[in-house]
């Protein structure tokens, strides 16, 4: 069988919780996919791990499931301080790479890990998964539309409850922050309707411990659209996740932008009267690996991922804070 026709081998580095959404549970539905092995920090914990999910083989360390030939790609879902360095040890051994997002934990490391991948044959996709979701496809298509007419101003808004603690979101050497966990998404999202590199005209972060509970930034694109990010991982504002599209014309609001899959829906009240659509209710990770799946014949590197870094630190700077370590 020959590497095109036989199934994508992966292995994972790091039994994180995400993994059964992220991987596992949308291997089990698509074709030509298989997740074969798992390492751990803590071999016992991945073992249990594999037990719990049937996973065929465990290896004792990182480097020796690198180092293992039967597999042909890794999942890296680990805390965002380590994706540099494991990303470019998976090129180094010749292996295409899925690396949860954030991509890295700042612009310099991003950049670090796209030379390598420059100089490679190896795939590298961050996973971002709500990019790959027909949701994207419709907002700019309604947009193209000319149905809101011109627009004027966007808000996208992701906020979650994280309460202060142990999680690796409140630990700034692993590159902790609400803006690179959460606040990622609404980022992404207006620099995708918008326009890749807007200008952070303004920011302001509320801190705990160097960490950024709630984050807001003003940017502003070259088309004239001003965008506003609402990023919390501890506010008052707990739950939410939307987005929202003023144009002279009209207005749009879809909830759950970013997870569709889940409980989503387009909202559009304009000249023509009010309408809504339910969007596609499979998951946004089924439609992101089997990207990472097909990118092995296209190919893709990080040169998105490298961008979003920039902003992202853009950010940070602007609300008077330092880009994550």
């Amino acid at each position: 069988m020959d590497d095109e026709s036989r199934p994508m081998r992966i292995g994972v580095l790091g039994a994180a919780r995400i993994v059964k959404n992220a991987l596992l549970d949308p291997a089990r539905t698509i074709d030509g996919v298989e997740v074969e092995a798992i390492a751990a920090r803590d071999p016992d914990r991945a073992r249990r791990y594999a037990d719990r999910h049937g996973i065929r083989f465990v290896h004792r360390s990182y480097r020796e499931l690198l180092a293992d030939p039967v597999l042909d790609a890794v999942y890296i879902p680990l805390p965002a301080a380590r994706h540099a360095e494991w990303t470019v040890a998976a090129i180094e051994a010749g292996k295409h790479v899925l690396c949860e997002k954030p991509f890295t934990s700042n612009t310099a490391a991003a950049e670090e890990v796209a030379e390598a991948a420059a100089a490679s044959d190896c795939v590298v996709m961050e996973a971002y998964h709500s990019h790959h979701h027909p949701l994207q496809a419709r907002l700019r298509d309604i947009l193209a539309s000319g149905e809101l007419g011109p627009i004027v101003t966007a808000r996208a808004t992701f906020c979650v409850p994280i309460p202060p603690g142990r999680d690796i979101r409140w630990n700034l050497a692993l590159g902790g922050g609400g803006l690179l966990d959460v606040g990622y998404y609404p980022v992404r999202q207006l620099r995708a309707l918008f326009g890749d590199a807007p200008e952070v005209t303004a920011a302001r972060a509320w801190q705990r411990g160097g960490i950024d509970r709630l984050i807001t930034a003003t940017l502003r694109f070259e088309s004239g659209v001003e965008g506003r990010v609402v990023s919390s991982i501890w506010s008052r504002h707990l739950l939410g996740a939307e987005l929202e599209v003023t144009g002279t014309d009209g207005r749009m609001r879809v909830s759950w932008p970013y997870h569709p899959h889940l409980r989503g829906r387009i909202r559009i009240r304009g000249r023509h009267g009010d309408r809504s659509e339910t969007t596609d209710r499979r998951s946004t990770y089924a439609y992101q690996l089997e990207a990472f799946r097909d990118a092995r014949d296209t190919g893709t590197g990080p040169a998105e991922a490298v961008t979003q870094m920039r902003t992202l630190d853009a950010i940070y700077r602007a609300a008077g804070m330092s880009p994550r370590p």
